[in-house]
């Protein structure tokens, strides 16, 4: 069902950039993104890691939903203070008056975002996906129509701050009532530290883990200007776009699931080997394909004035599928508790990327496109290494079955860009047709010839069954009731 509702909402996403791509600049986007690389940040902070903290909890009671609440709410509401404070900053640093009131709206979205934070964990803890991927599917539609409205009228940039701003309320407004829950007032003597314990170590690590992965458009803003940012910009999304959407509802249902499977190590084990595989598989296909036709996919879907995004796209690309590859770690440091580990791994290897990335500068955009994909192909076999060995996860399988379905998809893209590099750029549909034919005749080939990848692809199918399976086996979902019942 997530992942259904998933593919609905990389519909809408993909709607918005074809029409926006086309009624706004690269300026426009540069913009918005100038901002959003600094007051970003705040979002980590907003949440604390107390989201993820409450759905992995054991048992959560009434008064700690609550005090979890009001937490959120008041750290939303601060950083929507601060980001106003910091307007006239922000505008200094990048030599532009108009993003004084670009930060300003946007500061609003951190006491928005707050309220909601703890209704979103409800409906994930309880495992109403059905429910919360509506309210998302909903919230994106409809601030992706006031933004293409605003957009042909002439708001230009304004277009992408109201998309962001109206996402963000129409949650607030619509979850509690899906959630059927309300909030009562901050109760003493509930238990929090254990809240803290999880979530400070991991609110820590995922600031320097943004900080690296935004410390590129903040380079390119600063040195380049809007406009290249622009282009750097929807070349990083059209990556980030099966990531994002192929991750989240992954880790929506592995992360409660997982959890609740500490104490059985060998079914841990195949959950997690089955959701890497699966997850894998899906983001390689979608980014091997578009990276060997990403010129005229970008061509039919942005427009030919997009062009110098075609290969910023194929070059982050490849960072794209190392982060996929990441994954399965980042599941088994929360579902089993590992965030102190995860923050001295942290500490240590993002600092490095962030170095890369602002010496990949004196080559240019394209260099720091460059030094991002090698951070991340180094983050990759590093986290394995430091997060995962001397756990109940399988390292060496995970590390083994990534590294396996990276190579298979980059000969099929290899095979498929080759196949293309004679027919005219004019002929963009066919093109595209001609290099996704071959590409799958490239993974049956690999699929008929090498046994570990047809098992995973006989995996991936039997999926159904597998399902069944751990429905079957299944334990109740965890409690929320007050902590005196559970006991």
């Amino acid at each position: 069902m997530t992942l259904g509702a998933q593919g609905v909402r990389i519909l809408v996403q993909l709607g918005g950039i074809v029409l926006l791509a086309r009624l706004l600049s690269p300026a426009d986007y540069g913009l918005t993104t100038m901002v959003i690389a600094i007051i970003g940040v705040g979002e980590i902070l907003r949440d604390f890691g107390l989201s993820s903290a409450a759905i992995q909890a054991k048992t959560l009671s009434v008064g700690q939903r609550s005090n979890l609440f009001w937490i959120n709410t008041g750290i939303g509401a601060l950083l929507t203070a601060v980001v106003a404070a910091l307007a006239v900053p922000i505008a200094a640093f990048y030599d532009d008056d108009r993003l004084v009131a670009v930060t300003l709206a946007l500061s609003a979205t951190f006491l928005l975002n707050g309220i909601s934070t703890q209704f979103r964990a409800d409906l994930n803890r309880r495992f109403r996906f059905g429910a919360l991927a509506s309210v998302e599917i909903s919230a994106q539609a409809v601030g992706l129509g006031i933004a293409v409205i605003m957009a042909v009228v002439g708001f230009g940039y304004w277009a992408l701050v109201a998309q962001q701003v109206i996402q963000v309320l129409f949650q607030v407004l619509v979850l509690p009532l899906v959630a059927r829950w309300m909030p009562g007032l901050p109760r003493r003597g509930e238990e929090m530290r254990s809240f803290f314990d999880f979530g400070g170590p991991l609110v820590a690590s995922q600031v320097l883990v943004y900080a690296s992965r935004n410390v590129d458009a903040l380079v390119i803003g600063r040195v380049f200007g809007a406009s290249t940012l622009g282009f750097y910009n929807r070349a990083f999304q059209l990556m980030t776009l099966p990531l994002n959407q192929i991750n989240a509802p992954s880790s929506r249902v592995a992360l409660p699931t997982l959890s609740r499977l500490r104490e059985e190590p060998a079914r841990y084990r195949e959950f997690l080997t089955f959701g890497q595989i699966t997850l894998l598989n899906i983001v390689s296909f979608v980014l091997a394909l578009c990276v060997a036709q990403a010129a005229p996919i970008i061509a039919i879907s942005l427009g030919s004035q997009w062009a110098p995004s075609v290969p910023l796209f194929q070059i982050l690309a490849v960072a794209g599928l190392f982060q996929a590859a990441s994954f399965a770690t980042y599941w088994v440091v929360l579902s089993l508790g590992r965030t102190k580990r995860q923050f001295w791994y942290t500490l240590i290897t993002r600092p490095l990327v962030i170095g890369l990335i602002i010496g990949g500068a004196v080559w240019g955009v394209e260099g720091v496109a460059w030094a991002y994909a090698l951070g991340n192909a180094l983050l990759w076999p590093m986290g394995i290494i430091w997060l995962v060995r001397g756990s109940i996860a399988p390292a060496g399988r995970l590390f083994v079955g990534a590294l396996r379905t990276i190579v298979v998809y980059a000969l099929a893209a290899v095979a498929s860009y080759a196949s293309t590099m004679a027919i005219p750029e004019s002929l963009s549909i066919v093109r595209i047709l001609v290099g996704a034919v071959v590409f799958l005749a490239a993974l049956a080939l690999v699929a008929l010839v090498f046994p570990p990848f047809r098992r995973d692809v006989v995996a991936m199918a039997g999926a159904r069954r597998f399902f069944r399976r751990q429905r079957s086996a299944r334990t109740a979902p965890p409690s929320t009731e007050p902590q005196e019942a559970d006991v």
